[in-house]
């Protein structure tokens, strides 16, 4: 399947920044399960062209503004082939040991509940059937409720409460998953509904590594493997480190984010692809902005 994909963030400065650096991994990789056929990625109209390869074999890059900035529009837009694999994406691909991913983080922390679930499963299935198992689990003790939770809500927290999105689902596996001696990694990227809807920001889910499978995507959200329908950006050992924009900014006042994705699957014609650009960027310039989240420059 070919995917065609606008995502738009755009922050907005309540007084003039003086200085804005940006992380970002918003530039996906050839994988078995995706290649990517067109892509770009720009801030205020400007292409960013210094994306590098990391640790963890993806494309990430380092944007910097020293003049005065009301407001940055960053787009990331292009067409990728996906491919249904069961989830399975292979080996490692970056410099990283799959250990490595046992790592960890104040987000990841496990909690004496979450690893008495991950423990309590069944053993005699094999590691992937127990990776499923895992995954259902979460989404039984977890309901999927948006408002509930922030990106500051740890897994333990979230598993506490019996409710999240799917940050929450996904940190809660990982820890989990690293409780059985797993590696695992949070990912983020995009996903098409069955409908064909757009989706109006990035997904979350995570990799987990399984003995001559390799790296293996389970959705707990959604109760899948991941498919042909999921277009993987970037990894990391929670949510935070896997984010596709990261930064900071010299700035007296508030910063409003208003993000918005809009995703198809391709038409065959050039001009048909064409058509459907113009129409995802009519709508975000046209759609009713989301509620703003609204944070304090430090």
């Amino acid at each position: 399947m070919k995917l065609i994909v606008r995502h738009q963030t755009t922050y907005h400065y309540q007084a003039s920044a003086g200085r804005v650096a940006m992380r970002l991994k918003l530039m996906p990789v050839d994988t078995a399960m995706q290649q990517v056929l067109e892509w770009q990625v720009s801030v205020n109209g400007e292409p960013v062209d210094g994306f590098r390869r990391n640790s963890f074999g993806e494309m990430e890059a380092i944007w910097i503004r020293h003049d005065r900035l009301d407001n940055a529009v960053v787009v990331a837009e292009g067409i990728v082939e996906t491919h249904d694999k069961s989830g399975v994406l292979g080996p490692q691909q970056g410099s990283l040991r799959p250990d490595y991913f046992l790592r960890e983080t104040p987000l990841t922390g496990m909690s004496d509940a979450i690893r008495d679930m991950a423990l309590s499963l069944p053993c005699d299935g094999g590691m992937l059937t127990r990776l499923h198992d895992l995954s259902a689990a979460v989404g039984n003790a977890v309901a999927y409720r948006s408002g509930v939770t922030t990106s500051r809500t740890t897994a333990a927290e979230a598993f506490a409460l019996g409710a999240g999105v799917c940050q929450d689902h996904a940190q809660i596996f990982i820890a989990g998953a690293r409780a059985m001696g797993v590696p695992a990694r949070y990912v983020t990227g995009y996903l098409l509904a069955q409908e064909g809807m757009a989706l109006h920001e990035t997904h979350g889910w995570v990799e987990a590594w399984v003995p001559d499978l390799g790296w293996v995507g389970f959705d707990p959200s959604n109760r899948v493997c991941v498919t042909d329908h999921y277009l993987r950006l970037a990894s990391g050992l929670d949510a935070d480190d896997a984010a596709p924009i990261r930064g900071s900014v010299t700035v007296a006042g508030d910063i409003w984010i208003d993000a918005d994705v809009r995703i198809a699957q391709a038409e065959d014609g050039v001009e048909d692809r064409q058509l459907q650009r113009q129409l995802q960027r009519q709508q975000q310039q046209c759609a009713q902005p989301s509620i703003p989240l609204s944070i304090k420059a430090r």
